[in-house]
């Protein structure tokens, strides 16, 4: 009697294995509830570009070191995202696979956001003086929060992505749809938080939130926090008590078919060695993705990060914590911010039409870079003309505001920046996709791979900017140069080295989603 083949091909580190009964999808109304978490999401992250930074300086962290709190971001990108997404998929909850990370999720970042808003308050609780610049117990509570804040970020949005294509089932218009909900819920959190941000009364809102140890900036923050949990828990209950999903039998393995032994011991980290396996295998056309995102994302990063920061003290030449031309700055910036979300949402919409516009995808990408990269050189200019136009009121050792049309400049930059970081949040997750389609290879570890690109750089220069900056006398101009010249190598590449995609399936643009 033939006995049973148990010998199989090694599949390939990328490779898919089949799914075997794909279900019905979910109406669209599902989707549309489980893709407006993306606000709740977006809300919070609009909130952390445009108001953290200067609030950990006026913590006392100086600008050095405040580029290094940021790590958080792309380690627990490059750690979490993978563990809790690779657990999702293996999850035997009786509430379901993806639910449950969503609600953990959830809580998390309330408990995130109350230990930030009132690091200043617990810090003076525990022993702080006023007098001193520095509260170290504050920063230790700010900093313990902000981690929390970013770990529970990346709990929301792998599983939220992965319920919406659970609810798609492979129905492709309904992907395109779900991820289009997505991303314009992102930009509707996105102009929600920086109009939040930026405006500098809504302490009154909340009048509590004033305090001996936490001044008027302090109180806005809080307020906005307030607000973006009521948002988030909003969402999210709307969408684990409305979207229901199957629970997983024991003894099965989620999308894969694999048995639940691969879950055990170490095997929980075993994405981790599925995704650097990965890199074996990669084509030509992949690995010029990675370069070109990776310097992609060296020119954006120090932006997003001291953005605000950059209107407070160079355009509106204040100091953190001394006087009123910070605040404004940062208020300011908040502003440039929202319209630069406003912007960025439009041109989403239009992707596929700007790509057939000009000859395809990679050469939009490198058009945009190189946007980018005037965009960040013309930093320079507006610093100049906003240091050479510098007023004080009599007897004020504080500046007065700005002409309007340094403002303008400044704003403008703001908003035009929305058009390639559209492109940024779109067509390298799309090209990664088309790449691993056209190689049969599969779609989950090529966008993790290429999320590596994305989380790698942010490191570096979480860690480079800050004495980077200090090298040359401190403020935010030299990363913004670097970030530039990074731009323009990078648009070089993509309009020169990245391959194009096949005709066929470039279609799947629409498709792409964002990254934060």
């Amino acid at each position: 009697m033939a006995t049973k083949q148990t010998d199989m091909v090694k599949p390939s580190s990328l490779q898919v294995e089949p799914a075997t009964s794909p279900p019905e999808a979910s109406p669209f109304r599902k989707i549309v509830v489980v893709a407006s978490i993306a606000a709740g999401i977006q809300f919070g992250w609009a909130l952390q570009l445009s108001l953290l930074t200067p609030y950990v300086q006026l913590l006392g962290i100086p600008h050095t070191w405040a580029a290094f709190i940021w790590l958080c971001g792309p380690i627990s990108g490059m750690i979490v995202q993978p563990v809790v997404g690779y657990h999702s998929d293996r999850c035997t909850s009786r509430f379901g696979r993806r639910r449950p990370f969503i609600a953990a999720g959830a809580l998390a970042v309330v408990v995130a956001v109350f230990l930030i808003g009132y690091a200043a308050d617990m810090g003076h609780m525990f022993g702080d003086s006023l007098e001193k610049k520095a509260r170290p117990r504050a920063i230790a509570i700010f900093v313990v929060g902000f981690w929390i804040l970013d770990v529970a970020n990346n709990m929301l949005q792998g599983p939220c992505r992965a319920l919406l294509a659970d609810l798609a089932a492979g129905d492709q218009r309904k992907t395109r749809t779900a991820n289009a909900f997505f991303s314009f819920f992102m930009a509707v959190g996105s102009v929600l938080g920086y109009a939040a941000g930026s405006y500098s009364k809504l302490h009154n809102v909340f009048p509590f939130t004033k305090t001996k140890a936490c001044d008027e900036y302090c109180a806005n923050l809080k307020s906005c926090f307030f607000l973006s949990i009521a948002l988030l828990l909003t969402v999210s209950i709307a969408a684990v008590t409305y979207v229901k999903e199957k629970a997983l039998e024991k003894g099965t393995g989620g999308n894969e078919g694999e048995n639940d032994s691969v879950g055990e011991g170490s095997g929980g980290f075993q994405c981790f060695g599925q995704m650097f396996g990965a890199f074996r295998e990669l084509k030509k056309p992949m690995w010029i993705l990675l370069l070109v995102t990776c310097l992609n994302w060296i020119a954006w990063f120090p932006f997003l990060l001291f953005d605000t920061d950059w209107m407070g003290k160079e355009v509106y030449g204040g100091k953190a914590g001394e006087g009123k031309a910070y605040d404004r700055g940062v208020r300011a910036g908040a502003l440039g911010l929202m319209l630069n979300s406003v912007v960025l949402g439009v041109v989403s919409l239009g992707v596929e039409v700007l790509a057939r516009a000009v000859g395809g995808p990679k050469r939009l990408w490198g058009i945009v870079n190189f946007i980018l990269a005037v965009c960040l050189a013309l930093t320079v200019l507006v610093t100049k003309l906003a240091e050479h136009s510098r007023q004080f009121a009599p007897g004020s050792q504080d500046p007065l505001p700005p002409s309007t049309g340094i403002k303008a400049g400044a704003l403008t930059l703001f908003a035009v920046l929305g058009i390639p970081l559209a492109i940024t949040y779109s067509i390298p997750f799309a090209l990664a996709s088309i790449f691993s389609t056209s190689s049969g290879a599969g779609q989950g570890l090529s966008l993790g791979v290429l999320n590596l690109a994305i989380v790698i750089p942010q490191m570096f220069v979480s860690v480079v900017s800050g004495p980077w900056d200090a090298a040359f006398g401190g403020g935010n101009l030299p990363a913004f140069v670097v970030g530039a010249i990074s731009a323009a190598i990078s648009g070089i590449l993509s309009m020169v080295l990245l391959p194009s995609p096949p005709p066929d399936l470039a279609k799947t643009m629409s498709t792409a989603g964002g990254f934060h």
